[in-house]
């Protein structure tokens, strides 16, 4: 067994969603959202190599050697799968491993509100997931996946870098595809993507102008393309798309955008108030004739107030979200209060927990 795989295993049972494995430090894992030292002793540079000579194949061990850092997907069987990153730092090697379980969670185990359900039921354009690193992006879109699974009779292909949930044929296809393994980028693989029949797109990451565009395309063409952006909030997702392209480009992809989106996820995890664990607190947006118009036109400061009085359509702000978290008693006024966007309004709950 590799020597890894018991710090792994002490970071489940913690609960734990990632371990902290750097040579010259303590091993640390990150705990419904806090960093913990797991041990005490520090690590040594000889001992962190070995750990991760062992578990790196050799793609991995030529892009690391080739760039000081790799990323790859490493598995405990029947356990959990790991998406990591190793490099090079200061002290010698680290490497950090976050924790995918091994089956997706659904949307009911996630307690997802009634719309994330019925962005699920749509059949093309682009739905959009975003937030910070850490945030529940991936979680989030696994279910979303493993509900389309067991409802449609098509073709489901993901995009991942590297592949994080391993999703069974349920009632589709499904076909994953892994960055530096199966495909040289997003791009290349998005490309190849549309002469591949799928019916749904999982893009696990729009980095770039070229994958932001035929992403768009391939919307545009009848697919469900779903994707993930690290951007907080839903408006500044729209912005962040349209400002990947050049000037004389924007007016045409708002176009674009208007007819194409159908929502944006944005979440982020706050730890709960009487107990351990965190819980999202989700801003949606949901592209209704009045969100089109305002796209279209370029007036995405508005946004926000279309989310605040477009709640019969399933939209809220962040701030409702945390509001209304707070007031079902799941989080602290104090950490709504640091999360919150504007902050005047939460200026007296923060005093009341």
């Amino acid at each position: 067994m590799p020597m890894i795989d018991n710090f792994l295993q002490t970071a489940l049972d913690k609960r734990a969603s990632d371990l902290h494995f750097l040579s010259g430090d303590p091993v640390r894992a990150r705990i419904h959202g806090n960093l913990q030292m797991i041990t005490d002793e520090r690590l040594e540079t000889d001992m962190v190599n070995q750990c991760m000579t062992e578990i790196m194949d050799s793609k991995a061990l030529r892009s690391f050697e080739e760039h000081d850092a790799a990323d790859f997907a490493y598995e405990i069987p029947e356990v959990s799968r790991f998406r990591v990153n190793v490099f090079r730092h200061l002290n010698g090697i680290g490497a950090i491993f976050r924790a995918i379980p091994s089956k997706a969670l659904t949307l009911d185990d996630l307690d997802m509100p009634k719309v994330i359900h019925e962005l699920c039921r749509q059949t093309s354009g682009m739905i959009l997931v975003t937030g910070k690193t850490g945030s529940g992006k991936s979680t989030t879109l696994a279910a979303m996946i493993d509900a389309m699974n067991k409802r449609l009779k098509g073709h489901i292909l993901t995009i991942e870098d590297p592949v994080e949930f391993v999703h069974d044929a349920q009632g589709c296809l499904i076909s994953q595809r892994e960055i530096g393994v199966h495909s040289s980028s997003f791009a290349d693989a998005l490309h190849s993507a549309l002469r591949e029949d799928p019916d749904v797109i999982l893009v696990g990451e729009m980095r770039d102008l070229e994958t932001i565009s035929v992403a768009i395309t391939a919307a545009e063409m009848g697919i469900l393309v779903m994707g993930t952006l690290h951007t907080n909030g839903a408006g500044q997702t729209v912005d962040r798309i349209v400002n990947s392209f050049p000037a004389d480009k924007q007016s045409h992809i708002r176009t674009m955008i208007s007819t194409s989106l159908k929502g944006v996820v944005s979440q982020q995890l706050l730890p709960t108030k009487h107990k351990e664990g965190r819980v999202a607190a989700l801003e949606v947006l949901i592209n209704t004739p009045a969100v089109s118009n305002l796209i279209r036109q370029g007036k995405l400061d508005q946004l926000e107030t279309a989310m605040q009085s477009g709640r019969n359509a399933g939209m809220q702000t962040m701030d409702t979200a945390l509001e209304d978290l707070v007031g079902k008693g799941f989080i602290s006024g104090q950490n709504a209060y640091l999360q919150a966007n504007n902050k005047s309004k939460f200026e007296r709950m923060k005093d009341e927990d």
